[in-house]
């Protein structure tokens, strides 16, 4: 199995292991404890870990309620306080390693993907070069590193120039990422390999630490076909205990997680403790973790975008930690812990670990500022221009609403651009909460005036640029396609989608599964739906391929391709508002809910 040691290109750091405070004594079957009076204590290795997840190329402050964190003040009170920016971050992990000459740096994936313009415009080499200066090590793959492709996640890896775009600046090549990128359980379909190395091996000071890297199972459901066309993504248990295994027999005792899956704190405040039996948290990661081998000392988390410290027990009932950073470079994870010399194992009772926000108090890292300014100057002439005006904040991704604001605006974009007969008459249009990446507002950074939605700020809530479908369901698939939000793979964590103007129904999250959805007063345009008609269905073709888990897209007929979801959106901002005139936000009147639900995405 290759190691990194054998790659030249790449850096020899420091490894680490983490877990949560355990109680007493408490370790696992392997690890070295104190004896007799002390004096044959074996002796130890301090280390330090710093992990991020979900980035996202957000290299400058996200915007809005995307670019806060909860947080209990002085007085006790939830705040809001402004975080995140990947020059606020480097100078963060920078002062967090001062003092420990053992330190590395990880993250959990989706370091790209979904991006604002000024690292997508540039395939998210930006945030690549970013991320090696900040001094990262290793990290999971997540979904959005499929975005492109297995191909292009290789060239991110590897470096060289984009295979259509070529290099940006003459004379300068992308020279790729200095950290490693581990996919244990994402396999060719026709070989069975790993598409990267499913493990990294560090040796600290003769302790021998090993990475393992996974993504969640369900990334195919989650990313478009293309993006994941011929690979297979292996369950998220099975394939990490195989290499955990594999790690053993080859001599390391001390073995990390790294897992692109995550779980539903109870509470949003950034530092939440789960508790010491993991009782605060719930979602898939839960029971990953409590199947992980033993062997595994720390998991570090991602995908949800949720922030949590917590203890889950391992098979043997032993807590564990498992950690996550939220998202957008707005917390980073500071786990310390000691490794035992003697036997190669965490001793697990010295592990502490807690999350920090990255507060734009702190200065600048120049580096990180020269880097933006350079890729922003070449990103200006497209994304300074004007697009549009609104009347205040419009939120998106930082709304907590079941109906966002900013999906409504959305919606009625696609519907707008697709109505006419021409276009693919649509009736009716559906956006992803998940694809709404941020939100619009109103009093932005720069120069362009408050109000003024810039290319480069409607690209950051729409930046996949998918080709919108416009399909034929019949009335019954879309009721169907109404109750996929809340059954089957979306039961757990609904996903609601965002429905243009005209279409209301009730959503009584007191009930279970597809019930949730009140048939009787689905209605368009004031009438009910007629099971047995056809009724002309936009969306994105991710959506439309059956993707987020809404099979009843895939069944659609009579299939018409349109224009770009962002096309669409930017046009939409042009033709409704003016500087007199702006654009306010939508009453949220489309969906009633009764009860409280999970919103997810």
């Amino acid at each position: 199995m290759p190691i990194s040691a054998s790659i030249g290109r790449r850096r020899t750091a420091l490894a680490f292991v983490a877990a949560a405070t355990l109680f007493g004594t408490m370790a696992l079957p392997g690890v070295a404890q104190a004896h007799g009076h002390g004096w044959n204590k074996p002796k130890t290795e301090d280390l330090q870990l710093l992990a991020i997840n979900d980035l996202h190329g957000n290299l400058e402050p996200p915007a809005g309620s995307s670019g806060t964190v909860k947080e209990i003040d002085a007085t006790g009170a939830t705040v809001s306080t402004p975080a995140g920016g990947v020059e606020y971050l480097a100078t963060a992990l920078r002062q967090a390693r001062q003092g420990h000459p053992n330190t590395v740096t990880v993250a959990a994936g989706d370091l790209v993907g979904a991006s604002p313009l000024v690292s997508a415009l540039f395939h998210d080499e930006p945030t690549v070069e970013a991320m090696n200066k900040l001094g990262l090590d290793v990290t999971s793959v997540g979904n959005h590193e499929f975005d492109e492709g297995k191909t292009e996640l290789l060239r991110l890896q590897n470096g060289g120039c984009h295979p259509t775009d070529g290099c940006y600046v003459k004379g300068r090549k992308f020279k790729g990422a200095d950290f490693e990128y581990l996919a244990a359980n994402v396999t060719n379909e026709k070989t069975g390999k790993p598409i990267l190395d499913p493990y990294w091996i560090k040796n600290v000071h003769g302790v021998k630490v090993g990475f393992i890297g996974a993504t969640l199972e369900g990334t195919p459901n989650i990313v478009t076909a293309e993006g994941v066309k011929g690979l297979k993504f292996g369950d998220e248990v099975e394939t990490i205990n195989k290499y955990a295994a594999e790690l053993k027999r080859r001599g390391v005792n001390s073995i990390v997680a790294l897992i692109h899956e995550g779980g539903l704190p109870a509470s949003q405040v950034y530092n939440y403790d789960c508790g010491a039996a993991g009782a605060g948290i719930s979602g898939p990661i839960v029971d990953i973790a409590k199947n992980l081998d033993p062997a595994i000392g720390a998991i570090v988390t991602g995908h949800t975008h949720n922030a949590y410290s917590c203890a889950i027990p391992d098979p043997n009932g032993v807590p564990r930690s498992v950690t996550s950073a939220a998202s957008f470079g707005r917390l980073f994870t500071e786990i310390n812990l000691k490794l035992d010399k003697r036997t190669g194992a965490i001793v697990r009772p010295s592990v502490t670990a807690a999350n920090h926000i990255v507060r734009r108090t702190v200065d600048k890292a120049p580096d990180m500022t020269d880097l933006i300014a350079y890729y922003s100057k070449l990103a200006a002439p497209i994304a300074g221009r004007a697009v549009g005006f609104i009347a205040g904040d419009i939120n998106g991704r930082g709304s907590g609403d079941l109906e966002k604001p900013l999906g409504d605006v959305i919606a009625d974009a696609q519907l707008a651009g697709l109505a006419p007969a021409e276009k693919g008459g649509a009736q009716v249009a559906f956006m992803n909460p998940g694809g709404i990446r941020s939100d619009l507002v109103f009093k932005a950074s720069g120069s362009e005036g408050d109000g003024v939605v810039t290319y480069g700020e409607a690209f950051t809530v729409q930046p996949f640029t998918n080709m919108m479908q416009v399909k034929t369901l019949t009335g019954a698939q879309l009721i169907q396609l109404l109750q996929q939000q809340v059954s089957g793979l979306n039961e757990a964590a609904p996903k609601i989608l965002q429905s243009s103007k005209g279409l209301t129904y009730t959503l009584d999250m007191n009930k279970t599964g597809a019930a949730r959805v009140l048939v009787d007063s689905v209605k368009l345009n004031g009438a009910a739906i007629d099971p047995t008609a056809g009724y002309r269905v936009a969306a994105n073709e991710f959506l439309a391929g059956g993707g987020d888990g809404f099979p009843a897209f895939a069944a659609g007929t009579d299939k018409l391709v349109g224009a770009s979801d962002l096309d669409l959106f930017t046009a939409y901002l042009t033709a409704n508002s003016t500087a007199a005139a702006p654009l306010a936000a939508p009453a949220q009147d489309r969906i009633k809910i009764i009860g409280v639900g999970q919103d997810v995405d």
